[in-house]
């Protein structure tokens, strides 16, 4: 007799502080016999599964590679290879976490490997349980309101430089840039070009061992950041 097949949960595990996990979270992760986790196809290296190591008991833990790429290609073959391998354990019966910084459905691996399984296998069954995002914890940390009375808050994505900023700048009245490390001169530029260095804070592995918060940009200028790094914009001011 076919075994009736697992459960997938996608788990936000938070920032990096190990105790912003929800309980939720924590629950499924004491009790599921199987875990994943994204890695590079470079190591095998998950900051997430670091981040709930202590709180597992017992479970089996596997690094799912995904290449650092832009070739679509490339990157649905690996989407499709590591959706498959989930298929195959829950097809066993057991149930099954991934486990991923942040929320699972902002700008995570999990969204990708989510569509391709239920492309591949409609019925299977997915829980999704949501994380804290690592610019709640920055705005938490810095104080700094992401959204007041009828303001608009924008979360946009630096990885290609600052164009997605020079796109909203004029519609949006706080605005929250993550993956900004790799541009960050052009993301300097832009804000100093717009007259927001002022109104813009950076913060970089927030709730992680190194955590640094620069209210004044102007001492990153020409610096290199961390690759955990986000810059929180406010137009009319940080409020305080």
């Amino acid at each position: 007799m076919t075994p009736k097949a697992g459960t997938l949960y996608g788990i936000g595990v938070g920032p990096g502080d190990p105790d912003l996990i929800t309980l939720k979270a924590l629950r499924v992760l004491e009790r599921v016999p199987h875990i994943f986790a994204s890695c590079s196809t470079k190591n095998n290296y998950s900051l997430a599964l670091n981040i709930v190591r202590s709180h597992l008991n017992g479970a089996g833990l596997e690094h799912l590679p995904f290449p650092m790429t832009r070739d679509a290609q490339v990157l649905e073959e690996a989407w499709d290879r590591n959706a498959r391998r989930v298929l195959e354990v829950l097809a066993t019966g057991s149930d099954a976490a991934f486990v991923t910084l942040g929320d699972p459905l902002t700008y995570s691996t999990y969204g990708y490997l989510l569509k391709t399984l239920k492309r591949l296998q409609p019925e299977v069954r997915v829980i999704t349980i949501p994380g804290i995002t690592s610019y709640n914890a920055a705005a938490a940390l810095t104080h700094i309101p992401l959204t007041e009375g009828e303001e608009s808050f924008y979360l946009v994505s630096g990885a290609m430089g600052a164009a997605r900023l020079r796109e909203v700048i004029d519609t949006a009245d706080n605005i929250v840039m993550l993956k900004t490390y790799r541009h960050f001169d052009d993301i300097y530029q832009a804000l100093e070009e717009l007259n927001l260095l002022d109104r813009a804070t950076c913060i970089s592995l927030c709730g992680l061992k190194g955590e640094t918060v620069v209210e004044d940009l102007r001492h990153l200028k020409g610096k290199r950041l961390p690759y955990l790094s986000m810059i929180i914009i406010k137009k009319k001011g940080r409020g305080y």
